[in-house]
């Protein structure tokens, strides 16, 4: 068990140690320096040619969010009728269908909004054509998009009046050609050279220890894995996700897997430090993610290193702690740590089934979701933790009754309704599509559907309810992870956390993107001996406070119906 702490720990500081260097890079990219990647710019010219945008044009921040908004709805439109129609596409070796309307909206949406929300088996759901040219497609744009709208506010924070705020193309495209794509191809070399398949052969025919004859899925998983991770997208190429033997063959791998998805996030903290000039400002938004990190990491460790007290009570050792739903390469206490950052990254993606998790470990995952500001996804952490700053602005102005500022610009109504409005969505999204699925079971348990909603749910009680509970929290925070014992494959699930997907990722988009628009366009105010400084350890204490408050209130009812009293049940 030391040794599997300690593999934390070391794959936790050399995320450190790479986030670093990326981030200058990633600020040397976006304020247009000389970097080792500007032999793209050929090709990136030719691109702006033949689609006759002009990347010099300046872009308010409205017509920011309008370039944002049109394009994701054409990537729907097209990855919406490329699902439904992939069984008549070439590159099927497997024979797979195609989805059925429902299921394709929902595949669409969920790989549209970086969430991967996957209601379908990765190997048997979706053609080799799809996974590369759909799928992963999304997964780099998604992720661009989330680190586009961060640019802009960046761009707001650095100038002190302005309207113009760089051009959303411009910043896009270079997202993908010179962060995304030429990490990707590292860390998928790393991943085929470890045994994760990379070709394009259909299911191969295996016999196993025990004698049995098995068709074994395959295909070019590597390159799919990779943009999965560092795009914190989440997605598996095969139905079980990072648990699965290919997609995640060995320590390497999850070491490989752990940095990748980790380290954008860290890194993008420390790059608005460097891009607005004020280092000691992201120091402290480092140190607030890091302690909320560490608070949901070490109870969930501590729960799977110490193994299930009801089996406990049984008489029977757990020497390796709980391991029901545990991968025996990595562990329970590595698990823990897998779980933990893909729910407060936007990733979701699994080596363990977290519907098998203990339930200390159960509510840290739905909390690491419903604050969605702990690192977060690509660009979207920072904007989600960006309202939370506004609301602690807000309230910090009024306890010492000054009007509330923030890097120079006053903060008013507008901007503090527009945060309000973001902050109790999401609570909104969670508890009322949770309440909605809940009503259901209870007084309508056998309709007439394809899936009776007395089949959703494979744990009744506690469980059961913090399955439901877990689905649209992860759906709200594009994140994608599950309590898979739920049966979500069906119509209800499907438009239900389709709606939530949308709602949950391009609002919060939205906002941010606002606020600092408008706040940017105000005039600049001089700072003096009474203004709030925002990158004090006192203002990051009171950001922190804010965030659990929050939190605590919006959210404590539902997990003492779920996690919290599956807890007390075991003891």
């Amino acid at each position: 068990m030391t040794t599997e702490i300690l593999g934390v720990i070391a794959t936790y500081g050399l995320t450190l140690l790479l986030a670093w260097p990326l981030a200058r890079y990633i600020v040397k990219v976006f304020k247009g320096e000389k970097t080792w990647s500007d032999f793209m710019a050929p090709m990136e010219r030719l691109f702006f040619k033949i689609s006759g945008i002009n990347p010099k044009e300046e872009m308010t921040w409205k017509e920011h969010l309008k370039a944002l908004l049109t394009i994701n709805l054409v990537w729907f439109v097209y990855a919406f009728f490329m699902l439904m129609f992939q069984d008549k596409l070439p590159l099927n070796p497997d024979g797979n269908p195609g989805q059925s309307a429902d299921l394709a909206f929902n595949t669409a949406i969920s790989f549209l909004v970086n969430c991967n929300l996957q209601h379908y088996s990765g190997e048997t759901g979706v053609t080799y054509l799809t996974q590369l040219f759909v799928l992963a497609f999304l997964q780099f744009v998604s992720a661009a998009t989330g680190i586009a709208a961060l640019i802009v506010v960046f761009k707001a924070f650095k100038e002190k009046t302005t309207t113009k705020l760089g051009n959303f193309w411009d910043i896009f495209l270079k997202t993908n050609t010179r962060i995304l794509l030429p990490f990707c191809v590292i860390i998928a070399l790393i991943l085929a050279f470890n045994g994760t398949p990379a070709s394009f052969d259909g299911k191969d025919t295996v016999v196993t220890m025990q004698g049995d004859t098995v068709n074994v899925s395959r295909g070019p998983a590597a390159g799919f894995v990779a943009i999965k991770h560092l795009g914190t997208n989440g997605g598996g190429w095969f139905g079980v996700n990072s648990a699965h033997p290919l997609e995640n063959p060995n320590y390497v791998t999850w070491m490989t897997e752990m940095v990748a998805q980790v380290v954008i996030p860290i890194a993008m903290v420390f790059a608005l430090g460097m891009f607005i000039n004020r280092r000691k400002f992201a120091y402290v938004i480092f140190g607030v993610m890091t302690i909320g990190m560490i608070c949901l990491l070490i109870p969930t460790m501590m729960a799977e290193i110490n193994g299930n007290p009801a089996i406990a009570h049984m008489g029977i050792q757990q020497a390796t702690g709980a391991m029901e739903g545990k991968e025996v390469r990595f562990g329970p206490a590595a698990t823990g740590y897998w779980s933990t950052v893909t729910t407060i990254i936007s990733t979701g993606s699994v080596c363990g089934f977290h519907d098998s998790t203990m339930p200390m470990t159960g509510m840290m995952e739905l909390l690491g979701m419903m604050l969605n500001c702990f690192y977060g996804g690509c660009g979207v952490g920072i904007l989600n933790y960006y309202i939370f700053i506004i609301i602690a602005v807000f309230i910090s102005g009024l306890m010492v009754g000054r009007t509330p500022e923030f890097m120079g610009h006053k903060l008013e109504a507008r901007e503090v309704k527009i945060a309000a409005i973001i902050t109790l969505l999401s609570p909104f999204l969670i508890l009322a599509g949770t309440a909605l699925s809940s009503w259901v079971l209870a007084h309508h348990p056998e309709a007439d559907w394809a899936v009776k909603p007395s089949a959703w749910l494979n744990n009744p009680g506690y469980h059961g309810f913090s399955e439901m509970l877990y689905e649209y929290t992860s759906a709200n925070a594009n994140n994608g992870s599950g309590f898979e014992g739920l049966g979500d494959g069906n119509v209800f699930w499907n438009v239900s956390t389709g709606f939530v997907l949308i709602l949950g990722r391009f609002l919060p988009i939205i906002g941010p993107v606002a606020i600092a628009g408008i706040m940017a366009s105000k005039k600049h105010i001089p700072e003096s001996a009474g203004t709030l400084r925002t990158d004090s350890i006192t203002f990051g204490a009171m950001t922190f406070a804010v965030i659990v408050v929050l939190t605590a209130l919006s959210y404590f009812p539902a997990l003492a119906l779920g996690p919290i009293a599956e807890y007390f049940s075991l003891y």
